[in-house]
């Protein structure tokens, strides 16, 4: 087979138009937004998520040590391979039934960054529903009033979730750095 000329250079078969634009050609570009992942959870009848990256596991509902003299809200502390996870119900104004405890934790952490050490804390759960990624914004404008911890809504499916604002959790529910 004989070879090309080693001055002649080889022609593309399919050359690429530089110069196709494809909002000239009628098709609209849009901007799309980052896609974000949210974990969903049921924790009483709400479905609430948190952004994934600030959760660091989910875990089959543990034995904890009750506080005497702790808020509603704070339900016990765990250990969680060395560190202490204090465990809030952010459900706690539907009155749980005895019989029925949360079946998970779901373990948060607020990153403190250089000057300030992380915060963990574990949300009493009813169900871990699983993870939705999507590029679409949250419904700020949607967030419940009376919720202070919701920093909007998350639209799963043809479903709602709040989606929960760590650092307004845990001034909602104060639990200290245990």
């Amino acid at each position: 087979m004989a070879e090309p000329p080693d001055n002649a250079q080889a022609q593309d078969p399919y050359p690429l138009d530089n110069e196709f634009d494809l909002e000239e050609e009628g098709f609209a570009v849009e901007p799309s937004l980052p896609e974000q992942q949210y974990c969903i959870f049921r924790a009483g009848r709400e479905r609430f998520c948190l952004h994934v990256l600030e959760v660091d596991e989910v875990v089959e509902w543990p034995r904890l040590t009750y506080l005497p003299l702790s808020p509603a809200f704070l339900m016990g502390v765990f250990n969680l391979r060395g560190t202490i996870v204090p465990v809030v119900d952010i459900a706690f104004t539907e009155v749980r039934r005895a019989d029925l405890p949360p079946r998970q934790v779901v373990v948060a952490c607020l990153r403190g960054g250089a000057s300030a050490p992380d915060v963990r804390v574990g949300i009493a759960v009813d169900e871990v529903i699983g993870t939705y990624s999507t590029s679409e914004p949250l419904l700020t404008g949607e967030a419940p009033r009376d919720v202070p911890h919701c920093a909007g809504m998350l639209r799963h499916g043809d479903r709602l979730a709040l989606a929960l604002d760590l650092k307004r959790v845990l001034e909602s529910f104060p639990v200290g750095v245990i």
